[in-house]
């Protein structure tokens, strides 16, 4: 590969430990690589790592990008992977978090990734996406739209009142819930909001979404698996008004008589891996699950 190559580095700006680390990854790369940073910590970088060829994030430079190396927890990758779909960038992230489900290494394994990239050397796996459309009150043109790469959540805005909200899909009403609130979700997704919420765990290269009620007033409640072709419409009943938010980062309020369209993203997400990893194992790593026998003792044979 000739001419100058391009690696972002996104930062959780907040934490000392993610400076640390990035600049740690940062020396180890070899001069001819030229490293994309946030403006806000670009200065910071710099001071640390005083050779490093640092240029700004933006439109412009993010799609030249081999790979965003994302430093930080399940939040700051989402806020990267979101920049980065669009341009198909794939997004690698290294855990400074706590559960960590998108991210691929540990802080501990930086020579390992540094080896990495430098090679070129990655695995890469698509994410299905969504999106969402918000028309008001009789509005032929929404008014707010956004992607996630999580889920779609559509949420009472008063803490003493629950949302009425009919369910359709595919054009066809099928439920009408007074619920804390309802949430969309993608097969990333299902770990994170949508566990919590009931939601089974989807593996992440099926092609599917969910809908999962939050504390729904009602005698069907059920989380719901769809096809991923299909088109979910949320309408606001009644007068009680509501707030739609997508990955817990982007948010806009919602009046009675509005309506949430939600449907695949034409971009799928892609996430970058060091090597293949059955999503089992990872399952099993990040929620500490029980795998031995009983007692203690492997299973044996009869």
């Amino acid at each position: 590969m000739s001419g100058t190559r391009r690696i972002a580095v996104w930062i959780h700006a907040g934490r000392s430990l993610a400076l640390d680390v990035a600049c740690e990854f940062i020396v180890a790369l070899p001069p001819d690589m030229e490293c994309l940073v946030r403006a806000d910590v670009r200065d910071q970088i710099q001071r640390r790592v005083p050779g490093a060829r640092l240029t700004d994030i933006t439109t412009a430079t993010l799609p030249g990008a081999e790979v965003v190396v994302v430093f930080g927890g399940d939040g700051t990758i989402l806020r990267a992977a979101e920049q980065a779909l669009a341009y198909g960038v794939p997004v690698l992230g290294v855990n400074l978090g706590h559960v960590g489900f998108l991210a691929e290494l540990e802080m501990s394994q930086v020579p390992e990734l540094v080896s990495h990239v430098v090679a070129g050397d990655f695995v890469l796996e698509r994410r299905m996406t969504i999106e969402v459309r918000v028309f008001a009150p009789g509005a032929l043109i929404p008014e707010w739209t956004s992607v996630a790469i999580n889920e779609v959540s559509l949420e009472k805005a008063a803490r003493t009142k629950m949302v009425d909200a009919l369910v359709s899909i595919d054009g066809l009403p099928v439920s009408r819930w007074a619920c804390d609130g309802i949430l969309v979700s993608t097969p990333t997704g299902s770990t994170a909001y949508a566990f919590s919420a009931g939601g089974p765990v989807m593996w992440p290269q099926l092609e599917a979404f969910q809908v999962v009620p939050l504390a729904a007033h009602a005698l069907f409640a059920r989380p719901m698996v769809l096809a991923p072709d299909s088109r979910v419409v949320l309408e606001l009943l009644d007068t009680v008004p509501g707030v739609v938010c997508c990955d817990g980062s982007r948010s806009a309020d919602v009046a009675p008589g509005s309506r949430l369209e939600i449907a695949r993203y034409e971009h799928d997400l892609a996430v970058a891996r060091l090597y293949e990893q059955p999503f089992t194992s990872r399952l099993v790593k990040k929620f500490e699950l029980p795998i031995e026998g009983w007692r203690g003792t492997e299973p044996k044979g009869s």
